[in-house]
């Protein structure tokens, strides 16, 4: 096989539109909640139940994510392997975000409860949408 055909067989070329959205949304929404984070840790963590090291923590770590989203999003041609990591990083998030409520129910808020999962289905929505963009750009 030819250097040619295997970037054909392991990356997402223009067909990937879809795909180059979700990561974008995906970015979009990663780095503005990781934003807040870092800059609002001490206040939220009273407000959800959570501890601010832990916010900021997450904060920093989102806005690392979406940077790389965003670099991923902009190459001419998306690699398959790295589009993949994203889909199953983002369902791994989910659940993770699950059991994170369940193991602070004790401590989460009502207010902590709903934001955690509320971005868990944003992130499921995005991981989807990226699984969707992947199928379509065979």
């Amino acid at each position: 096989m030819t250097a040619i055909s295997l970037t054909r067989i392991t990356a997402v070329r223009d067909g990937g539109r879809l795909l180059r959205f979700a990561l974008r949304l995906d970015a979009a929404g990663s780095g503005t909640l990781g934003l807040l984070g870092l800059a609002a840790a001490a206040p939220l963590a009273d407000l959800m139940g959570a501890t601010e090291g832990a916010l900021y923590g997450t904060g920093a770590f989102l806005v690392g994510y979406a940077l790389a989203l965003v670099l991923l999003a902009a190459r001419p041609v998306i690699p398959r392997a790295g589009a993949w990591t994203v889909v199953v990083g983002n369902s791994l998030w989910v659940l993770g975000s699950i059991g994170a409520v369940v193991a602070g129910r004790d401590t989460f808020t009502t207010l902590g409860v709903a934001v955690v999962l509320a971005q868990a289905a944003a992130v499921a929505v995005f991981a989807d949408l990226q699984w969707l963009g992947l199928r379509r750009a065979r």
